[in-house]
């Protein structure tokens, strides 16, 4: 079970402070403008934060994914918008940490967890999101580089970046047919249509176009034809981070519903002395400490790298990002009008949790991760039924291997973006 060392809560209260002293102060000014605030990218580098989960060969510090777990909740109580700068340093190292060459290793991760380069990882088409095994992006390989040619879309730092993990099809259809390509973003034939979202204002979402791209063959990431594992393989080790982004929404918003029902009056009493607000922020409370545990659960299987990752990190994303939507809308309504203003942080702690239960997996797809690995491990048990119940016998002779057969080719195929 997971348990904060002494270590990593010394860390969380450094990482509280920072929170509180320069990123808090410049949260409203970046839902105003819109603009991609490059300075606090800038404060979490020299913190060394983004580094936590690299290894201390490429100039990471490798605390463990329960640390860095830690951190994104406290930035995500204050800024959606900085915690998902924060999460995406992790999702564009992952796959070269997980399938990157020493040489590709040594030039690439040290200066993104620096901020000295952005990155981007494309995945998703404006056809294909939760159904990556179908990507149209070719890479046809021409003696010495792959050329490229096709269209992403909701791509993080899309038009800032400096380097691109590209999923392209190498070979035939489906999922044995993608590969993973590291893509210099000043490569002549991109172009970047940015993309207006609903939450998470000053993040930078693009829709990249490549024409023509030439990629040097030394770019393949990982071996030709598993790209698709290597990404299914990524969303297992960075799903804890968004169900810690959701668990510090939902934290920070029961925070504020909180502190409001103190301060504001109604028939008399403070809010907070009626029984239906104690409820509602009651239930509240238990339902994000719940999915915390999960998500540190799942942070846990990271460090060790437990075979239960991929269940429990599905598990943690699908209930905290739940819990996020639900919190955050709650918080609106016990601010009554003033949680609909853009003086109030609710409405945007709202808007920021509903790309959760969307991105790195919509939680419908989540549900098939989820049961599949229940239908695997019902087919490794012994019946928990009696053999005369009608039915019986044709699951002992397999007709019930359908459920995992069928059911596993499919959600294998899915389960990338929404």
């Amino acid at each position: 079970m997971w348990r904060l060392t002494d270590e990593q809560e010394q860390l969380r209260e450094h990482i509280r402070g920072v929170v509180r002293e320069q990123i808090q102060p410049r949260v409203r000014e970046i839902d105003e403008n819109g603009e991609y605030p490059r300075d606090l990218y800038g404060v979490m580098c020299r913190e060394g934060l983004l580094a936590l989960t690299v290894p201390p060969a490429y100039g990471g510090r490798c605390e463990s994914d329960v640390s860095w777990v830690a951190y994104v909740e406290e930035l995500a109580k204050v800024s959606g918008t900085v915690s998902l700068m924060a999460a995406y340093v992790k999702l564009v190292t992952l796959p070269i940490v997980l399938a990157g060459t020493e040489e590709q290793k040594q030039r690439l991760i040290g200066p993104l967890i620096r901020g000295e380069r952005l990155g981007s990882f494309a995945l998703s088409e404006p056809a294909v999101g939760s159904d990556p095994g179908a990507l149209e992006t070719r890479a046809e390989r021409r003696g010495d580089v792959f050329v490229l040619n096709g269209q992403k879309r909701f791509i993080g730092n899309a038009g800032l970046s400096d380097d691109y993990v590209v999923f392209a099809r190498t070979g035939g259809p489906g999922p044995r047919g993608v590969s993973a390509l590291l893509v210099d973003g000043g490569s002549p034939g991109i172009t970047v249509e940015r993309l207006r979202t609903m939450g998470m204002p000053g993040w930078q979402l693009g829709a990249p176009r490549f024409e023509d791209v030439e990629v040097p063959a030394e770019n393949l990431l990982g071996r030709e034809g598993e790209g698709f594992k290597l990404a299914m393989a990524v969303f297992d080790r960075s799903r804890p981070t968004v169900a810690a982004q959701a668990v510090g929404l939902a934290q920070g918003a029961i925070d504020l519903a909180t502190d409001y029902a103190m301060r504001r009056h109604a028939f008399g009493r403070p809010l907070l002395a009626h029984q239906g607000i104690q409820f509602k922020l009651a239930g509240l409370e238990a339902e994000t400490a719940a999915a915390r545990a999960l998500t540190y659960q799942a942070a846990s299987y990271v460090d060790s790298d437990d075979p239960a990752l991929s269940k429990t990190a599905s598990m943690a994303k699908l209930i905290a990002s739940d819990v996020a939507m639900k919190a955050t809308t709650e918080a609106v309504q016990i601010l009554g009008g003033n949680g609909y203003l853009r003086d109030f942080p609710a409405e945007r702690m709202m808007r920021d949790a509903k790309v959760l239960q969307i991105y790195e997996g919509a939680n419908e797809i989540q549900r098939l991760v989820i049961a599949r690995h229940m239908a695997r491990e019902a087919s490794r048990r012994e019946p928990l039924f009696p053999a005369c119940m009608p039915g019986a016998q044709d699951i002992d002779r397999g007709q019930g291997a359908r459920a995992d057969g069928d059911g596993r080719a499919h959600a294998e195929s899915v389960g990338a973006l929404g």
